[in-house]
């Protein structure tokens, strides 16, 4: 490896370390389309499947074919009816549907069974299982029309999937059904794969589909998604009448089904486009990731920090100590005075963190180690944890807020501090100055 590519090749594999332990023995539920499976990415897509596999996660993965069914409906010369953009799938169309399905799950299986030297599915033993793990009903009559084979998810065989991924099998699911009465059924993509992720209380379930999210969409120049959003806000963007968003019929759909997914069990949604090679990998193992992730509850929270919090702590302030930017804490004091701390947390990392140390005598408090992750800086998290550190400070009756630093005296002079003397400050604080660091000193009042 290239000298000079070696330490980020390092630092990022060090990176990913955390997501492999946390993601080892979770079940992803990935859901794709048709068009997906015709696309030049999509041997690239099979490769990074292998690597989730290699790395413990169990794996179902749910695909579509309406493409492939058009084009075979188009051959035979069939002209199906829709309903509410659903597809009426009449004994003809069915006979299409299962040639088109069959032959797409077939050749997926294959892929998923490569295992040539010098690529990246050399020694790969990945056991493909599939069965009959859907149970279907009709959809019924809409509008009057009864929609014949086309159908629903009436109840998933969670006890045979598990069973499948326990083996250590990727279980691959086709959009067909099956009902007690020996009847088939046409289903959708996603609802098949929304349903499988609710039965399974999948940790994720993962859609790859044509929009654009944070990679801009150049063809039409449409906003981006935001990065997160809780469920209560993607309801809200979908019934927003002046959003700015104009969502697709297919963007609504993926989004209703994440609500959905959310509000039953599944921990989280993610949204990444199909046109990113590698698309899911950066996704799921960088903390920014490249697609929109939905989830029940907002994913970053400010709090007071806990003792099981001093080795992130420790992880975000070990660099600005060595810098000289922080004065240096061991972890045998950080666990004594983790009370004092308070943490901005976002989904399970910690990327910044602050303490209070009060001084009741004079009615002041030390704002002291004040850090955020140096990746986050521009996105006001030091801004909210100052915010949280006065009013906790207001809440213990301290009327004035001082801080000694040596970086960013003007930060804190546009955040409403002004430098005073070494007089000024609480006795006790007097005595412990260090000359050799000779601290900037300011203070706010509250």
């Amino acid at each position: 490896m290239d000298t000079i590519t070696a330490p980020n090749f390092v630092s990022w594999f060090r990176s990913v370390a955390p997501y492999v332990n946390t993601f080892r023995g979770k079940v992803f539920v990935i859901g794709f389309n048709g068009e997906m499976i015709t696309d030049t990415n999509f041997v690239h897509f099979i490769h990074d499947i292998n690597l989730l596999a290699s790395l413990g996660v169990r794996l179902v993965l749910v695909h579509g074919a309406r493409p492939q069914i058009q084009l075979r409906l188009d051959e035979s010369q069939l002209e199906t009816q829709t309903v509410m953009d659903i597809r009426v799938t009449d004994a003809a169309a069915l006979q299409c549907v299962k040639e088109s399905v069959g032959r797409i799950h077939h050749e997926i299986s294959a892929l998923l069974s490569m295992g040539l030297p010098n690529s990246p599915m050399a020694n790969a033993a990945i056991r493909v299982s599939s069965g009959n793990f859907v149970v279907a009903c009709p959809y019924g009559v809409i509008e009057g029309v009864d929609l014949l084979h086309t159908g629903k998810v009436r109840k998933i065989n969670t006890q045979a999937i598990n069973s499948s991924l326990e083996q250590g099998d990727v279980v691959l699911i086709s959009p067909l059904g099956y009902s007690p009465t020996g009847e088939i059924f046409n289903l959708t993509m996603e609802n098949v794969a929304t349903e499988v992720a609710i039965a399974l209380h999948a940790e994720k379930l993962v859609f790859l589909w044509d929009t654009f999210t944070q990679e801009k969409n150049e063809t039409n120049n449409s906003p981006l998604l935001p990065r997160e959003l809780t469920v209560k806000q993607s309801k809200s963007l979908l019934n927003k009448k002046s959003s700015t968003i104009e969502f697709s019929d297919e963007a609504r759909l993926f989004i209703q089904c994440a609500i959905k997914a959310c509000e039953l069990s599944v921990d989280r949604v993610h949204l990444i486009s199909r046109h990113i090679d590698g698309a899911i990998l950066q996704e799921l193992f960088t903390h920014q990731g490249i697609g929109t992730m939905i989830s029940e509850e907002t994913l970053q929270s400010l709090r007071d920090a806990k003792i099981e919090d001093v080795g992130g702590i420790l992880q975000l302030i070990e660099p600005l100590e060595s810098e000289g930017v922080l004065v240096r804490r061991g972890r045998e004091l950080l666990e004594v005075e983790i009370d004092r701390f308070s943490v901005f947390e976002h989904d399970g990392m910690i990327l910044g963190c602050a303490a209070l140390y009060p001084f009741p005598e004079e009615n002041s408090g030390e704002l002291a180690c004040l850090a955020v992750h140096p990746n986050h800086r521009d996105f006001g998290h030091g801004n909210r944890l100052l915010k949280y550190i006065e009013e906790k400070a207001i809440s213990l009756g301290i009327q004035k807020l001082f801080v000694l630093t040596t970086r960013t005296t003007h930060w804190f002079i546009e955040h409403g501090f002004t430098e005073v003397t070494l007089a000024e400050l609480p006795k006790l604080k007097q005595n412990l100055y260090n000359y050799q660091r000779r601290s900037k000193m300011l203070q706010k009042l509250l």
